[in-house]
């Protein structure tokens, strides 16, 4: 299998200027350059850039995997909206890391699969992972958990490390936090015991009344002075930052669970018992659903061959002719009759089936391969 690596990039708080944009093209003559993304893909060569570079420099998203089991997916946001003491809690080590530059941080989430030589295909992957960065902005912390449990679960974290604050909403993963997970390989059963400390997730959406009512709390001085920051700076952070501000004081309901932690031990013991409990569940759901058939089968099986009781003699003449043809479909059904005619035999307790069959191959023993199809059938 040849190899095949992906990359892409994605600016989304500004687009890149135009020497930017040059400055990228110096790198590739094939990439895909616009003002917001960079992505290309290589089977024989190899990217010149370097991610952590670009990612300081031009861009706020990057996906990469590879076909020998590599995933990597990096988030850039203003230090201003994410605490860097806040995402430490969670980030730390090889598989999630955070790197702090200027007044921007950077999360760094990274799979890698031992048994590798998947194919794997990057087009439309990180627009299925993107919205995972506007939605830690807007002060969602499952993504930092995710990077936790991804720890947790490549054995950086020992047992006896306790679990960070679980996020709400943990056991409800929307499209976008389900495909991380996914593209992560976290464990289904190890996410699903995570997520018995997370309490549900309130709807995010902002009601223009509530809104409306929070600002008039504001001091009038705080209001001028916003006002003016967004008109003469344009600063969207400025707007993110009172988005936070009033989620955090309208969710009181809304906390992260920092009760009855759990140790890292704990937690890969209970999704142990879950997945060995599911399996159980699954396997007699399994049985149960080939029981099910099975009896199905049966008394389809006794239908058809009531409707052949009485036919005995056609059949076998039928059979006589299907074998006459020497034509590989016509065995195959002078076969299926045969084991009508051998079941019929042996319901109605008859026991002549046997011999007359001998008799039949006697007169056809010449069809070596329609005798063939007789021996694989049991007959």
């Amino acid at each position: 299998m040849s190899e095949y690596r992906y990359y892409e990039f994605r600016a989304i708080d500004r687009p890149l200027t135009v020497k930017e944009m040059t400055e990228l093209r110096s790198y590739s003559s094939r990439a895909r350059i616009t003002p917001t993304s960079f992505t290309n893909d290589y089977a024989w060569g190899s990217f010149k850039g370097n991610a952590d570079v670009w990612m300081e420099k031009y861009f706020d998203a990057f996906l990469y995997l590879a076909n020998w089991g590599t995933h990597v997916l990096k988030l850039r946001l203003p230090s201003k909206l994410l605490n860097p003491a806040t995402a430490r809690q969670y980030f730390g080590g090889e598989s999630a890391s955070i790197h702090e530059v200027a007044d921007k941080v950077i999360l760094s989430l990274v799979s890698e699969d031992e048994e590798g030589g998947e194919w794997v295909e990057g087009e439309g992957q990180l627009s299925s992972l993107i919205s995972v960065r506007s939605e830690l902005v807007r002060g969602d912390l499952r993504v930092l958990y995710l990077g936790w449990l991804l720890r947790a679960q490549t054995g950086e974290l020992d047992d006896n490390d306790v679990e960070p604050p679980v996020p709400p909403g943990l056991g409800q993963p929307n499209a976008s936090l389900g495909n991380l997970a996914e593209f992560l390989r976290i464990n289904r059963d190890l996410l699903h015991v995570s997520a018995v400390n997370s309490q549900p997730l309130r709807d995010m959406t902002l009601d223009h009344d509530e809104v409306r009512g929070w600002i008039d709390k504001l001091a009038t001085k705080e209001k001028d002075e916003l006002i003016a920051d967004l008109i003469l700076h344009g600063d969207q952070a400025v707007a993110v930052q009172l988005m936070q501000r009033y989620l955090a004081e309208r969710s009181t309901d809304i906390t992260m669970a920092s009760t009855n932690k759990r140790t890292v031990g704990e937690i890969r013991r209970a999704a142990e018992a879950y997945t060995e409990e599911r399996k159980r569940i699954e396997a007699k759901q399994r049985a149960q659903e080939i029981a099910h058939r099975n009896r199905e089968a049966a008394i389809a099986r006794e239908k058809h061959l009531d409707s052949l009781v009485g036919r005995e003699p056609k059949l076998w003449a039928e059979i006589g002719g299907l074998v006459a043809t020497r034509q590989p479909k016509c065995y195959d059904r002078a076969i299926k009759i045969l084991l009508d005619l051998r079941d019929l035999d042996a319901r109605a307790g008859i026991g002549d089936f046997r011999t007359r069959l001998e008799t039949f191959c006697k007169l056809h023993a010449r069809k070596s391969s329609f005798i063939k199809r007789l021996g694989k059938a049991g007959m």
